[in-house]
This record gives C-alpha cells, sequence and structure tokens, in this order.
C-alpha cells in the first residue's frame, strides 16, 4: 500500500511540475526574475571567494620565482641590507647544492616609475625546479622549458629580463622596456609560471642595475630544514651568527594571519551582495506564487493534495537554484578572473604578497547550491506554506492582503528596532574585529527591515499635504505597492547603504592619511645609501651649502612574543616632530630621551592590547641585559602591516645596535633635483635610492587606492544588483497593475498621466529609500570606522562627511532608479489598456 501512495503521490507531483512548467512558458519573466537574482547572488560570492581562496593557497605554495618553495632563508644580519655573495659560494663549496642567490631592489625607468625587480641565479634555480615531484611542478617544468629561454644570453649578463604575459603586455607591449637609461628586452613567459607582477632577471644584470656587485638580499635553501642547518653549522664551522641569519619558513602562516582582515572584509562584501541577489530571487518567488493563487486554488480543487503540491513547489525552487546556481559558477570564475590583478597589487604593494594562477573547485558549486537553497528555502517556506494552505472556496480579497502586509511591515520594525537595541548593548564589549563584523552583520540585516514601515509613514505624511484629485489617488495608491516592492527597495537600500558607509570610510581614511603623512614626512629629500655608503653620503651633505638640515633614522627588525615588529629610533628633531602622539604619559618626553620609556605604533597597541605604563621587552633587551621598558606614548601609524616600537638614542646605544643610521633625510633650499643630480654624480647613487616628499605622498597615496578600489569595485557591483532587481521588480509591478491602469484610462486618464503618475509613485518610494540610507550609511560608516577597522588594522581615522559624493551618489541612484521603472512601463502601456479590463472581467 505504501509504495502505490509514494507512485501515486509521484504521479501527481509531476502533473503539477507539468502545470507550473506551462505557466512558466506563459509567463517567463516570473522564472526570469527568480533566475536572475539568484544568479547575480552566487556570481558575487564565487567572484570573491575564489579570489579569496586563491590568495590564501599562494601564501601557503608560493616558491622562489621559477622553483620550488624555500624551506630556509639566510638573511642580513641586523643593521645591514645585504649578505656577501662569498657566502653563497661557500655553501656551494660545502656540498649545499640545493641553494639559491636572490638579489632584490627597486628601480626607475626613463619616466622616474619605479619598479620593484628580483635577480636570482636562475641556473640553479631551474635546476632546483626539475627535481621537483608534484603533478603541479611537472606542468611548470614542461610549460617553462617550452619557453625557450635564452640561457646563454641570461647568464652572460646580457639586458634581458622576463615577466607573465599579462605584466608584460600592460607595461612592454613591444618586449622592450628601460631601466636607468638601459634598454632592455622582455621575455614573456605564460602566467601559470607564477611570475605575477616581478620582473625577473639573472642575477648578475641584477647587481649591475642596482649597482651591488657582491651583494645579496637572502639566499634560499632547499630540503630537510634540520640536514640544512647542520650542514650550515659546518660549513662555517659554527660561526653563522657573524655572517647571516638563519630564518625558518612557515608555510605562509604569518602571512595568513596578516592578510585575515583583509580576505575577511572582501567575504563580507560578498556576503552583502549575496543577500541583495537573494532578495531579488525572493521577490520573483513572491511575485510567481501570488500570480499563481488562483492556479494553486483549483489545483487543490481538482483532489490534488497539500503535500503534493508543496512538494512540487520546493522540486521547482531546487531546480531553479541549481540552473541559476550553474550560470552564477561560471560568471563567478570570470569575475575572479577580471578582480585577481587588482587583488594582487593590493596584496604585493601592501604585504609583499605573491599570488599563483588562480585555480577553482567543484566543491564551491556544490556549496553555492546548498547555501542558496537553503536560503531561498527559510525565506520562501512561510509563503509556500500559506498559499498551499490557504481555503479552497475563495483566496484572499485584496483588502485581506493590504492588512496582512501592513502588519507584517510593523513586525518587521519592531524585529529591527531589537536586533539594533541588541547590537548597541554587545559593541562596547567586542574586542575583535570578528566579533564587530558578526554584530555588523546584525545591523546590516536590521537596516532593511525597517524600511517597509518607514516608507508607510512617509508616504502617509506626504498624501497629507498632496491637493485632492491625481495626484492624491497617485499618492495613497503608492503605499499599497510598497508591499510588492519592499524586495526590491530593501535590496536598494542595503546597496546605498553600503556605498555610503564605504565611501565614508574610504574619504575619512584618504584625508586621515594626507593628514599624517604631511606630519610625519617632514624633510625634503630621504636617501637610502648603500651602508658602504652612508658616512660619506652625510659628509657630502653636511659640505652643501644649500642643505639646512640633515635627519638620520635608524632600523632594525626585532620580535615581540615571537611576531616581528620594527624597532627604530631618529634623531632628536624628527623623533619630536614626526610622530602623531595618541596618547602619553604625562612627563613623556623627558623620560624618553633619558631612556626610561619607549613609544609603540598604535596598531601594536590593539593587536597585543597593550596600554600607557605597561612594560614591554623585545629580544635585542635580553641581549643586552636590559630590563622591560614602559611604554611611554602610543603614536599614529598607518599602512605599516608589522608593529612598531620607537626607542631613544640612549637606548640604542645601549642594545649595541648599529651606530650608522640605515637612511638619511634633508632638507634642501633649492631645486630638490638639483640635490639629487648632486648625489648620482658624486656618490653613484641611484634615483631608486632617494625618495622625495612629493614622490612619497604620490606612491603612498597610490597604494592607498589600489587597496581600496576592490572594494569600491564591489560596493558598485552590489548597486548594479539591486538596480537590476529594481528593474525586474517594476516590470512584475507594472505587469500586474494593467488591470487598474485601464480603469483610469478607461475614466478619462491619459497615458501620459498615468506613465507621470507610475513614474512619480516609483520614484517617490525610491527618494525616501535614498533618504533612509543616509543615516544607515551615516551609521554603518561610523562602526566600520570606530570599530572594525580600528581592531582589524589598529588604525584610528577621523570620521568625515562627504556631501557632495553622497549627493552625486544619490542622484546616480535616482536616474539609475528611473531608468528601471521608466522602461518596463514604457513597455507595459504600450499594449492595448481595455484588453487588460475584459481579462479582469473574465
Amino acid at each position: 500500500m505504501s509504495s502505490l501512495a509514494g507512485q501515486e503521490l509521484w504521479l501527481t507531483m509531476r502533473l503539477t511540475l507539468s502545470v507550473f512548467m506551462r505557466h512558466y512558458l506563459k509567463s517567463p519573466l516570473q522564472a526570469g526574475a527568480i533566475l536572475l537574482g539568484i544568479i547575480l547572488a552566487v556570481t558575487l560570492l564565487i567572484g570573491v571567494r575564489a579570489t579569496n581562496e586563491n590568495a590564501v593557497r599562494s601564501y601557503s605554495e608560493a616558491t622562489e620565482l621559477l622553483s620550488q618553495r624555500a624551506q630556509l632563508l639566510l638573511t642580513p644580519l641586523s643593521g645591514n641590507k645585504s649578505i656577501e655573495e662569498s657566502v653563497y659560494f661557500t655553501l656551494k663549496q660545502a656540498g649545499i647544492a640545493q641553494t639559491l642567490a636572490v638579489l632584490t631592489g627597486t628601480v626607475t625607468d626613463d619616466r622616474g616609475q619605479r619598479w620593484d625587480i628580483q635577480a636570482s641565479d636562475l641556473v640553479a634555480a631551474l635546476s632546483i625546479q626539475t627535481k621537483g615531484s608534484s603533478t603541479g611542478s611537472e606542468q611548470q617544468k614542461a610549460a617553462l622549458f617550452s619557453e625557450k629561454l635564452p640561457l646563454a644570453k641570461l647568464l652572460s649578463g646580457e639586458p634581458i629580463i622576463l615577466m607573465s604575459q599579462s605584466l608584460a603586455a600592460k607595461v612592454a607591449p613591444q618586449a622592450k622596456m628601460r631601466l636607468y637609461g638601459i634598454s632592455l628586452k622582455v621575455i614573456s613567459l605564460d602566467d601559470d609560471l607564477g611570475l605575477g607582477n616581478a620582473i625577473l632577471m639573472d642575477i648578475s644584470l641584477g647587481q649591475r642595475l642596482l649597482n651591488q656587485t657582491g651583494e645579496l638580499s637572502y639566499i634560499a635553501l632547499f630540503g630537510d630544514p634540520d640536514n640544512l642547518t647542520e650542514q650550515i653549522y659546518r660549513a662555517f664551522n659554527q660561526q653563522t651568527s657573524k655572517h647571516f641569519e638563519l630564518t625558518p619558513q612557515d608555510g605562509g602562516e604569518s602571512l595568513t594571519s596578516l592578510t585575515r582582515s583583509f580576505h575577511l572584509n572582501l567575504s563580507a562584501m560578498s556576503l552583502l551582495a549575496f543577500i541583495v541577489g537573494l532578495f531579488i530571487a525572493y521577490n520573483g518567488v513572491r511575485y510567481s506564487l501570488l500570480k499563481r493563487q488562483k492556479l494553486l486554488v483549483q489545483l487543490q480543487q481538482q483532489g490534488i493534495p497539500q503535500r503534493a503540491l508543496l512538494l512540487a513547489l520546493l522540486l521547482e525552487l531546487l531546480a531553479l537554484v541549481l540552473v541559476g546556481s550553474m550560470a552564477g559558477f561560471i560568471l563567478g570564475l570570470q569575475l575572479s578572473h577580471w578582480l585577481q590583478p587588482m587583488i594582487a597589487l593590493t596584496l604585493e604593494q601592501l604585504y609583499g604578497a605573491r599570488l599563483m594562477p588562480g585555480v577553482w573547485q567543484w566543491s564551491w558549486l556544490y556549496q553555492a547550491i546548498g547555501l542558496t537553497f537553503v536560503a531561498a528555502l527559510l525565506a520562501c517556506y512561510p509563503l509556500f506554506n500559506s498559499l498551499a494552505k490557504q481555503p479552497l472556496a475563495r483566496s484572499a480579497s485584496r483588502f485581506e492582503l493590504q492588512s496582512h502586509a501592513r502588519r507584517q511591515h510593523l513586525r518587521l520594525f519592531i524585529i529591527a528596532i531589537i536586533l539594533l537595541v541588541i547590537a548597541a548593548g554587545l559593541f562596547p564589549l567586542t574586542l575583535e574585529y570578528q566579533q564587530s563584523l558578526v554584530l555588523l552583520g546584525v545591523v546590516t540585516i536590521a537596516i532593511p527591515l525597517l524600511l517597509p514601515q518607514v516608507l508607510h509613514v512617509g508616504l502617509s505624511l506626504v498624501e497629507r499635504i498632496t491637493p485632492a484629485g491625481l495626484w492624491q489617488y497617485g499618492v495613497a495608491e503608492s503605499k499599497e505597492i510598497i508591499g510588492p516592492l519592499s524586495l526590491a527597495m530593501m535590496a536598494m537600500l542595503l546597496a546605498l547603504t553600503a556605498n555610503i558607509s564605504m565611501n565614508t570610510l574610504v574619504g575619512s581614511f584618504e584625508i586621515t592619511l594626507k593628514h599624517w603623512l604631511d606630519d610625519r614626512l617632514y624633510a625634503d629629500l630621504y636617501i637610502r645609501p648603500p651602508s658602504d655608503k652612508v658616512v660619506e653620503t652625510k659628509a657630502l651633505l653636511a659640505s652643501l651649502p644649500d642643505v639646512s638640515a640633515i635627519y638620520g633614522q635608524w632600523l632594525h627588525t626585532s620580535h615581540y612574543q615571537n611576531d616581528p615588529v620594527s624597532l627604530m629610533t631618529r634623531d632628536t628633531h624628527s623623533l619630536r616632530n614626526s610622530n602623531q602622539i595618541k596618547a602619553q604619559s604625562s612627563d613623556h618626553w623627558q623620560e624618553f630621551f633619558n631612556g626610561k620609556t619607549l613609544m609603540i605604533s598604535e596598531p601594536m597597541a590593539i593587536k597585543y592590547r597593550l596600554n600607557i605604563g605597561d612594560k614591554i621587552s623585545l629580544t635585542e633587551f635580553e641581549r643586552a641585559s636590559l630590563p622591560p621598558l614602559p611604554i611611554g606614548a602610543i603614536f599614529y601609524d598607518y599602512g605599516n602591516p608589522t608593529g612598531q616600537v620607537i626607542v631613544s638614542q640612549t637606548t640604542w646605544q645601549q642594545l649595541g645596535l648599529p651606530a650608522a643610521p640605515s637612511s638619511i633625510a634633508a632638507d634642501y633650499d633649492k631645486q630638490i633635483g638639483e640635490l639629487e643630480s648632486i648625489l648620482q654624480t658624486q656618490l653613484s647613487l641611484s634615483a631608486a635610492q632617494m625618495y622625495s616628499q612629493t614622490k612619497i605622498k604620490l606612491r603612498a597615496l597610490q597604494i592607498f587606492k589600489r587597496t581600496f578600489s576592490i572594494t569600491l569595485v564591489l560596493n558598485s557591483l552590489t548597486l548594479l544588483v539591486a538596480a537590476i532587481g529594481l528593474f525586474s521588480a517594476c516590470l512584475m509591478l507594472t505587469q500586474a497593475r494593467q488591470a487598474p491602469l485601464a480603469r483610469l484610462y478607461a475614466l478619462g486618464v491619459s497615458r501620459i498621466q498615468l506613465r507621470t503618475m507610475v513614474s512619480g509613485q516609483m520614484l517617490l518610494i525610491v527618494l525616501f529609500t535614498c533618504l533612509l540610507a543616509l543615516p544607515t550609511g551615516a551609521l554603518l560608516g561610523y562602526l566600520l570606522i570606530n570599530k572594525v577597522t580600528l581592531q582589524a588594522f589598529g588604525w584610528s581615522i577621523a570620521m568625515v562627511w562627504d556631501w557632495y559624493a553622497y549627493f552625486r551618489m544619490l542622484v546616480i541612484a535616482m536616474i539609475v532608479s528611473a531608468v528601471a521603472v521608466i522602461l518596463p512601463l514604457l513597455w507595459q502601456t504600450r499594449r492595448p489598456l481595455n484588453s487588460r479590463l475584459q481579462q479582469e472581467a473574465l
């Protein structure tokens, strides 16, 4: 009996699904609206996820260029900028074959633009790569050797550089590039080889360009770390600490941790876009079910059980989710392909991370289908259930539907207020940015729930001051279309709120960064000469009559709680005038210059929850047998991914750190280009070793804009998704309102008046939505600036309102909305309106 019942249920479901299919064939707009929302939601979700996961994978699988991943790095001693090349030869002579010499630096082209280059022993790199055993490395080897590299010319030091195809197409389309006046031939390699945005050359050419003959930036070693360490100690007779520092690789864990907040912000943006897309899909499902209300009643009257009807609706939703997710998955991979270069530039500039070629996984598709279906089911099931269980004798009247909608809007408003109150109570208790992001998500969910009730109240107020006649009728009727339009307007509100909040964050940060740079960059020219030319550079600057002041900075890499931090000091004038102090003790400067306190950066203070008076100790303190020093001041610092500790000259000398400064700065009374020319001529310093104040500011702002460009792109895409959702909602709504419009037409209202009235109704609702977006955007912006960004990056930002930018964005939103409203309206009202009255009568 159970099998017969199951067969009967299955046949009933098939019959119901075939009826639904015929309905969609007759009204493809309804299915299209549902698919559109799902496709847009999945596209942005997959696009950002593929980009993020590829970046994280790159951290753990990053290799030396054209080689494998190193297990150990030999880095310069504290205070030194390079390792002597003789160390590399000593390792080779000791039988440690798996080594790779690397030299990195910055050069300039004929236009003064700076380029980061990397030079390595290409023969060693290729020989190490050929010993790889993984499938990926085999594919990489085949791709590399198919390029037919002119190894003989490369090794002889001929002016040849290597780039990825994508980078070469942008910066060297003619396969030529000039650096330091030298014409270089560019050989482009397949992007799969993982060069990214790097410029690679043989080490002989690199040493010539950088004027660092016999010097290396670091040496990479491959193999078992324990065996390598033992061999290295043997080769240098246990005297390694005199030549270099031994740094084990961590499999990308530190870089993954460092960039976690960046990727989390991107994920939050993609989830926001996903929610906006689901609003569109739900709006399509809701409209489709309302249009089939009579059909569902008729099917039940014909004997279709409610269980079969519900299962058929669920299968229909699943089919739409499958089709939409497949299309969204393909488009998402393409979106990731477009976003990848933008992410790569940001990560390389900020964190020195190099992204590998992107890969994708089928599991992303399965997860997207599951997430979309569960989200759609949770949203749509109450609607399914209420429609399937409605009385068979009649369907709900228009008055009942409106009353139900108003009650629901009031409930949503109360829920939103409760969520906002909960978030307001918990925000002061959050200490980690992950917790703040969760509460930010709660606020983001609450904001659109406010909209329907706000629209109803706003339209009621407008109705009171509207003159009697067609316009008052239009405003009164606008309250009835809040329900059908509410979801599309919620999506628009979310997009507008996100745009305003992110524009507030970006604009505020840009102004804060400019003010900080103005205070930090007090000298006209900053110079980083080689270590053997520091004294000579200072002497030359002191001999020039137009040099009005000379400053020095000492820099050293240290560790605090096993994390790298930057330990530094400056001359007295620089220490007093180049740091914006956030908090300090009452007698800070006197205690600081006496060597009794130190200063730390704001990001470090927030990361380790340090305050004024707390004592800290670094590795160098323990070596010099100095006690921990209390924190006398916390200073603002932007763009530095690691913590920073500043000590006085007295403390620096007590720690036994190098006496020669790492960099020098100078004020010059004439044109700064003249001083650069003198240094280049008399000391053979390269342009890349000198930074004018103007160039540093320009480069800092360029990096800043690249950092936030990806977020602004996602914001724009979210707004575009919301506009598409509004277009589909207006298209469905005007189609559903043909009968009321036909009645007005029959009463003598012209088509122009109808179009003007309907457009005015829609744009009035859009206007109220835009006005609500201002305070909600300000709220999200405040939370992003004062909670999430502060906790994630350690940056205090003064919140600044850019009214012109907001007005411009609202105008754009109104224009986009007008197009989304008017196009379907023109399309629908061109059809004969009298036929709609006839259909309604039937």
